[in-house]
C-alpha cells in the first residue's frame, strides 16, 4: 500500500460526502481473512502511537492514591481517588466508560480498581491495560503519558474478522491523515499470522460517508485508463 493511493482515496472520500456541521472522523476500515478468532494468536488487540494528532482531544481519567492525586488534578481530565470507589454506583461507573476515552490506574490500588469497576470497564475495553502505559507506580510524573495518549488509538479484532477505528478527523491534512492510516494498516498488517494473506480488503470512509475501498497496485492498474500507466 502506497501513499499516494491512500491520498487519492482520502479526497474520493471527501468529494463524496456532504459537508456536515461537525468535525467528521475518518474510519479505517480492515476485513480479515483466514483467521481462527478463538485461537489467542489469530486474534488483534494492539495499541498503536499515531505520528499525528486524531483530530480531537482524548478524555482522560486518572484512578489514584493520596500520592499521585496532586500530579493528576493538574494532569487529567478528571480524577477518582482510591478511598472513594466503594461509594461509586453501578449507573455512575457506566457514564464514566462512556465518556472518557482512557483511565490511568496507581499501580498498587490495582485490586481495588478491578473489584469496583471490573464488571462494567471489562467487556468494555475501558480497563487501565498496561500495554498503553496506563498502569503506573505511586511516583510517576503523568504528563508524558498523558501527552502520549492523545495520540494513540487501540484497535482489535477478537470477536469478528474486522478492524474499524479512527484515525483522525477531516480538519487533518489529507498528508497527515495518509501518515495516520499507513501506520495503523502496517501494525494490523505485521500482527497477522499470515500477514497480507489475512487481509480481505481495506476500505476508508468519513462519519458519514460512503466507504472508498483502498486499492493495492494491481487493482489500481486493472482500473487506469487505457494508455495510463
Amino acid at each position: 500500500m502506497e501513499k499516494h493511493q491512500i491520498i487519492n482515496c482520502i479526497r474520493e472520500a471527501r468529494n463524496s460526502s456532504k459537508k456536515r456541521k461537525f468535525d467528521q472522523n475518518f474510519d479505517l476500515i480492515i476485513n480479515l481473512k483466514g483467521l481462527d478468532l478463538k485461537k489467542p494468536e489469530h486474534q488483534i488487540d494492539l495499541y498503536i502511537s499515531l505520528p499525528f494528532s486524531r483530530g480531537r482531544k482524548a478524555k482522560i481519567c486518572a484512578i489514584v492514591g493520596p500520592e499521585l492525586l496532586d500530579n493528576a488534578k493538574k494532569t487529567v481530565d478528571h480524577t477518582i481517588t482510591s478511598d472513594s470507589l466503594a461509594n461509586l454506583k453501578k449507573n455512575e461507573i457506566k457514564v464514566l466508560a462512556r465518556d472518557y476515552d482512557y483511565f490511568i490506574a496507581q499501580a498498587n490500588i490495582m485490586p481495588k480498581i478491578a473489584t469496583a469497576f471490573g464488571r462494567i470497564f471489562g467487556p468494555r475495553g475501558k480497563m487501565p491495560n498496561p500495554k498503553a502505559g496506563c498502569v503506573v507506580p505511586p511516583n510517576a510524573n503523568l504528563s508524558p503519558l498523558v501527552e502520549r495518549l492523545q495520540k494513540m488509538i487501540r484497535v482489535s479484532a477478537k470477536v469478528s474478522p474486522v478492524v474499524m477505528c479512527a484515525v483522525g478527523s477531516e480538519s487533518l491534512k489529507d498528508d497527515d491523515l495518509a501518515e495516520n492510516l499507513l501506520i495503523v494498516y502496517n501494525s494490523v498488517l505485521k500482527a497477522l499470522p499470515n500477514e497480507s494473506e489475512n487481509i480481505k480488503n481495506a476500505f476508508i470512509k468519513l462519519t458519514m460517508g460512503k466507504p472508498v475501498k483502498i486499492r493495492d497496485k494491481e487493482e489500481a492498474a486493472k482500473e487506469a485508463p487505457k494508455g495510463k500507466k
